[in-house]
C-alpha cells in the first residue's frame, strides 16, 4: 500500500516491482499476489489495461491511519483512559498536530482559556440565560434581571 499511496495514481505490478527492487530482491509473482490480495480485501480497485491491471488505492493513507486508531480505541473498555495513555505517548510535534486537527474540525478547545481581563482561576461561568462574556451587572444595566 505504501507504494500505491506514494504515487497517488493507478500503478501496475511492474511499476511497484521495479520500485521495490531498488531496495531488495522480490519476485513479480509476489507483488502480483499482494496487489491481488489487497484488491480482494477492498483496499485497492483495479482496471484492466491490456493484459495487466492498474491498481489504485480506495482510500488515503490518512483515512487508513484514522480507521486503525478508531478500531484500536473502540476495543478499549475505558475510552478516556486509552486516550490519556495515547496522548501521554505523543511527541510535542504530535500534540501540536492534534491541536491543529481539533481546530480544523471545529471542536471546542480542550482547556478553557482565561479571558484577558480575568485572572487565571477566577473565571466565572455564565449562567444558562446569560450570554458568554456578559456579567449579571451588565445585564442589569440594559434592563435585564
Amino acid at each position: 500500500m505504501t507504494r500505491v499511496w506514494k504515487w497517488n495514481r493507478p500503478v501496475t505490478v511492474r511499476e511497484v516491482l521495479e520500485d521495490l527492487q531498488k531496495e531488495r530482491s522480490i519476485a513479480y509473482t509476489t507483488v502480483m499476489t499482494v496487489l491481488d490480495n489487497l484488491h480482494q480485501k477492498g483496499w485497492v480497485r483495479r482496471e484492466a489495461e491490456g493484459r495487466a491491471y492498474r491498481y489504485e488505492a480506495v482510500s488515503t493513507r490518512a483515512a487508513y491511519a484514522a480507521a486503525l486508531m478508531n478500531e484500536a480505541w473502540s476495543q478499549s473498555d475505558n475510552a478516556a483512559a486509552a486516550l490519556v495513555a495515547f496522548f501521554g505517548m505523543m511527541s510535542e510535534e504530535q500534540r501540536q498536530s492534534l491541536t491543529d486537527a481539533v481546530r480544523v474540525v471545529g471542536l471546542p478547545e480542550t482547556r478553557e482559556q482565561p479571558r484577558p481581563t480575568e485572572q487565571p482561576g477566577s473565571a466565572r461561568q455564565p449562567g444558562p440565560a446569560e450570554p458568554p462574556g456578559e456579567s449579571p451587572a451588565s445585564a442589569e444595566g440594559r434592563g435585564g434581571r
